[in-house]
């Protein structure tokens, strides 16, 4: 299928339709990313806005990262009840080409920067995509591969963290979180989501 191609070769299926086929970038998220009927399908998650009201900001950064254009990603996070708990967006901007996105390096590099990240060692990524998973590991990014419920193992892991839903991010980073023991580093980390 073209579009798994496209998102396979270019980490975003867009990049593809964009290079091959002069489909402009910006009347696509218009006609296609923003048009679609979402408000039925993506609801408040009160599960979801507790854990991260639960994070601890004194010692991390919710961060959001995303393959999608800036009104889409706000879109998303705004249905989902959760717009106003991140301190910023790191999003694949349409409007200049080359594209920039995960899994490329310069992404990574851009999303590092945006959210005033030190060190590689401050980034803290969660992402359901084996391919950006395993990038921001080898970047050097603790990384968490969110699997869906009913995917199967993978082969082979995409980075040091695999887990099944987002509550468990309390387990593996007990110390980001209000309600867990504090490690006493006081350092901020980054959280790209």
């Amino acid at each position: 299928m073209l579009h798994q191609r496209y998102y396979k070769d270019y980490g975003l299926a867009i990049s593809g339709l964009v290079m091959h086929h002069k489909v402009d970038p910006l009347e696509y998220n218009r006609e296609v990313d923003d048009a679609l009927p979402l408000d039925g399908l993506i609801t408040p998650s009160p599960e979801l806005r507790k854990l991260l009201e639960d994070l601890d900001t004194s010692r991390v950064k919710p961060w959001l990262f995303t393959n999608a254009y800036i009104t889409h990603g706000r879109r998303v996070v705004k249905l989902l009840g959760i717009n106003d708990l991140f301190e910023g967006i790191t999003f694949c901007d349409y409007s200049k080409l080359p594209f920039v996105c995960k899994p490329h390096r310069e992404m990574y590099e851009k999303a590092e920067a945006e959210a005033g990240a030190r060190s590689t060692k401050d980034c803290y990524f969660i992402d359901d995509s084996h391919l950006n998973c395993r990038h921001a590991q080898a970047r050097g990014w603790t990384t968490a591969h969110l699997l869906e419920p009913d995917m199967p193992e993978p082969v082979e892991r995409a980075s040091e963290f695999q887990i099944r839903d987002l509550d468990s991010l309390r387990s593996i980073f007990p110390h980001f979180f209000k309600t867990s023991q504090q490690n006493g580093s006081g350092q901020t980390s980054h959280a790209q989501l």
